[in-house]
């Protein structure tokens, strides 16, 4: 299996599990990793919120000893503030091997803020946060972009290269519009002209829903990594089945609804440990639908997920699918 290089970190393979606010947390991640991701990415974390010592941010730091390499993803606006927590964060010893810059997020609220995926239309301004931040900290700093901000700004290619420039170790470029949001086929394409223009390591991401996307997605773009998200939720054997297509060229099957049933109830546990009953319970509803999602009787444990509010509830729910599957 290829492995990569991000600045002086070498991943064990090109297969990095993307940032997702509301799921990479440290449970979701330690089980990709099991199953062969070769580096994780946390949720997005607001530089303001560190800056002003947010709890709630703090408890989206925790890194587990289990799931490095590990990439710390940071959104902002402010070279400033940005280059600052980048510093302070090395210097806390918060235990990060990567750090990320988020100028791809597509939410309104993040957007009107100008940044995320805003900074797609400042491409100077971008350059000056990645400088400020290869110059605060010793870790390879990498950055997400989209394909621009809208068809009429299509700028990847321009954007990547300030980033290379301007001290990125590698950049990762999702396939569609900040228009676009998530709907839409993702443009491989760009990735393909990303990668020919600049010399840092591109990551593709955008459509890996399978073993074979990846592969397509090699082949079609020459990129040195791929970032799997969407295809990785209630699905952390994406990253075992596109390490077995690689390698030996087979495609795995499908978990078993047993299977899959014993990997959402641990994930649960795991969550419960992490997150607390209350909390932990309620934000395993949306993993148990997309761990579910593609089964026979699938429909009917969807309904049902909205009651759930105890994992003594949940394994019987579970239960009752596996009997009628």
């Amino acid at each position: 299996m290829q492995k990569l290089q991000i600045g002086n970190v070498t991943l064990k393979n090109n297969l990095i599990l993307g940032p997702m606010a509301g799921v990479c947390d440290l449970p979701f991640r330690l089980l990709c990793a099991e199953q062969g991701a070769g580096l994780l990415c946390m949720e997005m974390v607001s530089a303001k919120a560190i800056l002003y010592n947010n709890k709630n941010t703090r408890s989206m730091l925790a890194i587990d000893e289990r799931e490095h390499p590990v990439s710390l993803q940071l959104f902002g606006s402010d070279p400033q503030i940005m280059g600052d927590i980048a510093k302070r964060l090395e210097d806390e010893g918060v235990p990060f091997d990567i750090l990320d810059i988020n100028m791809g997020c597509p939410v309104p609220k993040v957007v009107n803020n100008g940044e995320g995926s805003a900074l797609m239309k400042q491409p100077l301004l971008a350059g000056k946060i990645i400088e400020a931040m290869a110059k605060a900290t010793t870790r390879p700093v990498t950055v997400k972009i989209r394909k621009g901000f809208d068809e009429d700004r299509v700028n990847a290619t321009e954007m990547a290269h300030i980033a290379q420039e301007s001290g990125a170790a590698a950049v990762a470029v999702h396939g569609r519009t900040r228009e676009q949001y998530y709907a839409g086929k993702a443009d491989w394409d760009i990735i393909r002209q990303v990668k020919e223009t600049v010399s840092i390591p591109v990551i593709g991401n955008g459509d890996i829903l399978t073993a074979s996307d990846a592969v397509r997605m090699g082949e079609q773009t020459g990129c040195d990594g791929f970032m799997i998200a969407r295809g990785a939720q209630g699905n952390p054997w994406i990253f075992k089945q596109i390490l077995h297509e690689l390698e030996i060229g087979e495609t795995l099957e499908k978990p078993s609804v047993e299977e899959m049933m014993q990997m959402m109830l641990r994930h649960a546990k795991m969550q419960i440990a992490f997150k607390g009953d209350y909390v932990g319970i309620r934000e395993m509803r949306k993993h148990a639908a997309w761990y579910t999602a593609g089964y026979h009787g699938a429909s009917h444990v969807r309904r049902a997920l909205s009651e759930v509010e105890s994992y003594e509830q949940l394994e019987a729910l579970m239960q009752q699918f596996l009997d009628r599957a």
